[in-house]
């Protein structure tokens, strides 16, 4: 479990510099810059040479193909380029990131094939300083539901305030801050509810509490009548929408579609709730009836 720690450090490169090396000027749809596609490519050269050499089960190595293409996805793709002149866009861009790579990634558990990736000196290193007792504790405080749960929260409303919103859209550094802050959390919200071993009945109650947030903040830009976010929407009208429109377009984004996300996977849980309950009662019964 220990070994997961080093899985925000592997991805979050690639999130945090998704606004540096690109001219937000061009009218280039795709974008190639090296501080994108360096850490991505580095990440599935990674995975591909721990693959190699310690085979993972088929399914995780399928989840982290899906996962890692959903990150570039979003990152590389004319999505990303779009997302700088359409607020909309940038919601769907943010979504992917959160509900579509993040979890894909945490369920493949890809740490240990990437380990496998890394020289063997390094991998002792990354070890040890992994089994260390400071950062045992740092991983189990981060990665506990409720810690995991408010600190993706905290992320996705703190960067929905106007002010800090507007500094993401002036500062290249504050951008790539805000979307390293969501793909880091995220991934640490979906590994300590679905990864994490725990009450499933616990994780369910987490994601629809995030569902229910979420959903509430998606709302309040779709219903609202004021500009949120002015310097966002600057080119809206080019794709035959106000600025208002594109405002609450993206906010029916994340009420909608981003927002299912959370009660699915809370449903998917519940009925693997259920039947373990109902294997463990039966379990219970057959033991009685062979005393």
């Amino acid at each position: 479990m220990r070994r997961l720690l080093a899985l925000p450090i592997v991805l979050m490169p690639a999130a945090a510099l998704a606004h540096a090396g690109h001219d937000h000027g061009s009218g280039a749809a795709w974008t190639w810059g090296p501080w994108i596609t360096g850490p991505l490519l580095l990440t599935a050269l990674l995975y591909a040479s721990g693959v190699a050499r310690l085979w993972p089960r088929p399914g995780q190595a399928a989840l982290f193909a899906a996962g890692w293409l959903a990150l570039a996805a979003a990152l590389v793709t004319p999505l990303h380029a779009l997302g700088e002149r359409l607020f909309t866009a940038h919601m769907v861009e943010h979504e992917v990131l959160m509900v579509v790579a993040a979890p894909l990634l945490a369920l493949s558990r890809p740490v240990g094939a990437m380990l496998w990736g890394l020289p063997q000196g390094w991998r002792r290193a990354l070890g040890a300083a992994a089994g260390t007792s400071a950062w045992r504790r740092i991983w189990r405080a981060i990665t506990d539901p409720l810690a995991a749960t408010v600190l993706h929260g905290i992320a996705i409303w703190a960067w929905h305030v106007p002010a800090l919103f507007a500094a993401a859209l002036d500062d290249e550094g504050m951008h790539a801050l805000q979307h390293a802050s969501f793909l880091v959390t995220a991934l640490l919200f979906w590994w300590s509810l679905l990864c994490r071993r725990g009450s499933r009945g616990v994780a369910v109650g987490h994601l629809f509490a995030t569902a229910m947030h979420t959903g509430l903040l998606g709302a309040l830009l779709v219903f609202s009548t004021r500009l949120w976010f002015p310097d966002q929407a600057g080119e809206a009208a080019r794709w035959g929408l106000t600025a208002l429109e594109d405002q609450q377009l993206a906010g029916l984004v994340m009420w909608i579609p981003a927002c299912l996300a959370y009660p699915v996977a809370g449903l998917v849980l519940a009925g693997q709730w259920i039947a373990d309950a109902g294997r463990r009662a039966g379990e219970a019964r057959h033991a009685v009836g062979t005393r």
